[in-house]
């Protein structure tokens, strides 16, 4: 288990403020999983099975509050086994996306979904995540590139654009190369109260109850303002029947 996993699940115990914008983030994952079974890749401290009953939860490296030890790349369930796979923060740092959206195509069931919570660069985020964030932004990059997985590979590593690209300039791309998985949904949203919070450092520009004050507000003015300022990205994919 990782020193920053445990540091992780210390500062979220500890700060009122990012647990409640977090738990805006697992509701909007559970709204959308479809019933069945459900496995969380890179479940990280463990705090989605809070929102999403039976949730198996995974990650790349071992920690005792999680079910499963596992590459999103090359996922140990039979053919046809989920209902959803779920993720938050989780995308932006897989080497080669294809092969994670190339074994969920496999395991998924007709109707299944890949419901994933990531960074959304748009107006408003990107001077945040380019000069405030330490993981890169790096829009030049091709989210559907092709390879073979470095053991050796940091599991942090990571570029914040590839959920964006995946949603916006690489999305025909996508479904050429999997025509049996289909974006159903992209939503931008949270505006202030995500980068307000100080995710998970020990610092914070709001208390908890000005941050479900925010929470509420924004989510009043996604509608029209998230694709030009939302700092996070939703995105549902559905597997066709």
């Amino acid at each position: 288990m990782s020193d920053a996993l445990i540091n992780y699940r210390s500062v979220w115990g500890q700060k009122p403020v990012l647990r409640a914008v977090y738990n805006d983030i697992f509701d909007r994952i559970a709204l959308r999983a479809v019933p069945g079974a459900t496995l969380e890749i890179g479940g990280g401290i463990g705090n989605l099975k809070e929102r999403i009953p039976n949730l198996i939860s995974s990650d790349i490296q071992f920690a005792p509050w999680l079910d499963l030890v596992a590459d999103a790349q090359k996922l140990p369930f039979s053919n046809g086994a989920l209902s959803n796979i779920v993720m938050l923060d989780v995308l932006h740092h897989i080497e080669f996306p294809v092969l994670l959206f190339r074994e969920a195509s496999r395991v998924l069931r007709p109707g299944g979904r890949i419901i994933m919570a990531e960074p959304g660069i748009t107006f408003g985020s990107s001077l945040f995540y380019r000069l405030l964030h330490h993981e890169p932004v790096l829009m030049g990059a091709d989210p559907l590139l092709e390879g073979f997985p470095d053991q050796d590979r940091d599991p942090y590593d990571s570029n914040q654009a590839i959920p964006t690209l995946l949603a916006t300039n690489h999305r025909d791309r996508f479904h050429a190369k999997f025509p049996d998985l289909a974006i159903i949904e992209t939503k931008w949203f949270s505006f202030v109260a995500y980068p307000f919070s100080g995710g998970f450092k020990s610092w914070s520009l709001l208390n908890e109850s000005i941050a479900l004050a925010m929470l509420r507000f924004e989510k009043h003015a996604e509608k029209t303002l998230g694709r030009f300022f939302g700092f996070r990205l939703l995105t549902v994919v559905e597997k066709r029947g």
